[in-house]
This record gives structure tokens, sequence and C-alpha cells, in this order.
């Protein structure tokens, strides 16, 4: 059983449907992060799927309750670590890393699965970062058109602690700067997946969490779940083109309470 202590709250759950993405930074015993740092410096060769043979540490990482946590509040308590997960490790001087999206470029209005990218030693501005632009999540395009792009307005350089995990929507817009550091930038990406659909919700879940009505005034600062699912947009959009996105976040909400939109 998760304790209820580390699941997420309705806001938090409904921030991730509009923003598509969660940063957690658990309390990791001491010394862990920057032992399996030091274990991944003296990699040879990338193990690919089987990096947690190589670093069985990592596995203390994922069985951490905050970290399940998170993981039964958005996929529910029989959520799956797929076999699939990879180590990019960004060596010093390497250059930056185009926009894609991981998923298949299909619109997915439910939440089903996401990425999970553990960074087990502090990543500077000048380490590469992974960059998210947060709503990208539900937007489309073709990768070489996306190849083109430079700087995106909203976009969030991931200048994270050592032992930050990021939890991101499988289809949200992502690349990495250049490393012009002397540091080896070291992630590492696991993929989670939902194994049945939730029946009720499965984070610490308020009845009257959707009470609250409609303000206008406050828009994108709104902290309870009917604002954040309304208001917040972090691309800037246009009016029409937001209404679009209410539709969506509404359909995976509802689909997350157990219920049909």
């Amino acid at each position: 059983m998760t304790d209820t202590q580390y699941l997420l709250s309705d806001a938090e759950v409904a921030r991730f449907i509009v923003s598509g993405y969660h940063l957690l930074e658990p309390e990791l015993p001491a010394g862990l992060n920057e032992s399996i740092a030091q274990k991944l410096d003296a990699l040879e060769t990338n193990p690919g799927d089987a990096i947690t043979e190589a670093v069985p540490e990592i596995w203390q990482v994922l069985d951490h309750s905050q970290v399940k946590g998170v993981l039964v509040s958005l996929l529910g308590p029989d959520y799956q670590v797929q076999s699939h997960r990879h180590w990019h490790c960004k060596q010093p001087g390497s250059g930056y890393m185009q926009w894609h999206q991981d998923g298949l470029n299909n619109r997915d209005l439910h939440l089903n699965h996401f990425l999970g990218l553990y960074y087990p030693r502090a990543v500077s501005a000048e380490m590469g970062p992974t960059i998210i632009v947060p709503g990208t999540q539900y937007r489309n395009a073709p990768t070489d058109r996306m190849a083109t792009y430079t700087n995106i307005r909203g976009q969030v350089p991931l200048v994270v602690k050592a032992g930050t995990l990021a939890f991101t929507h499988y289809d949200l817009w992502h690349g990495t700067g250049a490393n012009r550091s002397s540091v080896k930038r070291h992630m590492i990406k696991f993929l989670f997946r939902r194994t049945r659909p939730n029946t009720a919700p499965t984070w610490n879940h308020d009845p009257a969490a959707l009470n609250n009505p409609h303000d206008w005034n406050t828009r994108d600062q709104a902290e309870d779940v009917n604002n954040i699912l309304t208001f917040t947009n972090p691309l800037r959009v246009s009016q029409s083109d937001h209404y679009k996105e209410r539709s969506i976040r509404r359909e995976c909400w509802n689909d997350l309470m157990g219920r049909t939109a």
C-alpha cells in the first residue's frame, strides 16, 4: 500500500494534465545519487535497457515512497515500470538536441503512460539540461518540422538538484541544450504505463475539488482544480485555441476520475 501522504493533491493532478510535467525531489538516502553518478561515469558503453542491471542501485530510486506516490496518483496502484529504459549521457562539449516528441504523434486524450527522467547529479544551465515546453503534449507536429524550431516561448530548462525526477507526459515537446561544462550530464529515462482504467481517483481527492466558481481575475494564478483546468495557459495561445485545450483537459480529468467525459 502506498502511504497516502505521498499521493498527489487534486491541484497537482490538474497541473500535470495542463502542463504535462511534475518535478519531484525525493528524500533519497545520503550518498545514493552520487554513488549512482560515479558508476555511470565509469561505464564505457551504454547498456540500453540493461542500465538497471549495470547500476542496480537505481531501483532504490524507483522504489522510493515519494516516487510511488506520484505513479499511483497518475497511473493507478497497478502501474507498470516498462522494460524500456535508457541512460542519456551528455558529454562535455556535446551540442544541443532538437525538439521532438517521444510518442507517435497521436493526440492521446487519456493518461495511460508517461516518462520519468532521473538526474543523479545536479544539472546547471551550462551542462546541457533537458528543455521542455509545458502545454505542448496535446500538440502534434512532424518531427522534421519541429527540428527547425529554436527557442519557444514558455520553454523550461530542467536546471535541477541531484536526485530530481521529472515526470513528463509522453508527448511533451522536449530537447536539450548544449553541454558547455566539463562535467558529464546524466539522465536515466524510464517509461511507466497504466494497466487498467481508473474506476475512482487514485490520488488524495477532495469531493468538493470542482466546486469553486470560475474566477476570471486570477486565471493563471489559480490554485483550485476548476480554475486550473479552465484558465491555465502556459503557451499563451489564442482564445479559440485555448477552448480546444480545455475540452481535452476535462476529458482527461474525467477519465482519471473514473467516469466518461
